[in-house]
């Protein structure tokens, strides 16, 4: 298996420092994507539901009859 090329192959703090700056430069010339506040909240959503998904997709708990894993009944 080939290894890591360009950015990948640079370690995580070094990748982390280039990421920043060029996030903090986007925000200084006024082309950085701020999330809305609804925006914010259906990427959580989506989020969630797809988390959920994987959930179910896994063997389900031995839990009592009637007991849901999420804490709510079903």
């Amino acid at each position: 298996m080939p290894g890591k090329k360009g950015f990948a192959a640079l370690d995580p703090a070094e990748r982390k420092k280039i990421s920043s700056l060029g996030g903090k430069a986007a925000h200084r010339a006024g082309t950085a994507h701020e999330f809305t506040t609804d925006e914010a909240r259906r990427a959580g959503q989506k989020g969630g539901l797809a988390a959920r998904k994987e959930a179910e997709k896994k063997e389900p708990a031995n839990l009592p009859l009637g007991m849901s894993p999420y804490g709510t009944s079903d």
